[in-house]
């Protein structure tokens, strides 16, 4: 039998890229373009990929590490706002990640696109429930950041 058991986190990363907030978003929007930063870096092989980015829409990603061990990433979209001249964007996702077939946390996420002169400040904010006794000691945070590294690559080169 599991102990159940729920660890509330939460952390929020800024970033500021010379990349337009149109750029930044289609970064999340276009499946192509997502593709070149939001994966497991040169450790992780994709096993499996699915996208759908609209209100509603699903999105999906799992990966084998070196170790043999599969992580599964499934986001639903709930709110998404393209950028405009005068307004900034959002998109706000809730997903589940899973190491092989044990669901380790439940997430919201929000993330902010706003001019900011010639470039956009992104801002992420994340809620993490870690669930029966999965330790995340700072791991989502820390490879969150590494994505958003990756991003801010992408976006700029």
């Amino acid at each position: 039998m599991t102990a159940r058991s729920v660890v509330h986190a939460s952390f929020t990363i800024t970033r500021t890229w010379n990349a337009s907030p149109a750029r930044v978003f289609e970064a999340f929007a276009d499946e192509k373009a997502k593709d070149k930063w939001f994966n497991g870096g040169g450790n992780w092989t994709l096993v499996s990929r699915s996208f759908d980015f609209r209100e509603g829409g699903v999105e999906s990603l799992a990966g084998r590490w070196e170790s043999g061990m599969v992580t599964r990433f499934e986001c639903v979209y709930r709110d998404i706002v393209p950028p405009s001249e005068n307004e900034e964007g959002r998109i706000i996702y809730s997903y589940n990640m899973f190491m092989d077939e044990r669901k380790i946390s439940v997430s919201q996420a929000a993330i902010e696109i706003r001019a900011d002169g010639k470039g956009t400040k992104f801002v992420l904010t994340e809620y993490g429930d870690y669930l029966d006794g999965y330790d995340d000691a700072g791991s989502r945070e820390h490879g969150t950041n590494l994505l958003m590294d990756a991003l801010g690559r992408s976006v700029e080169g």
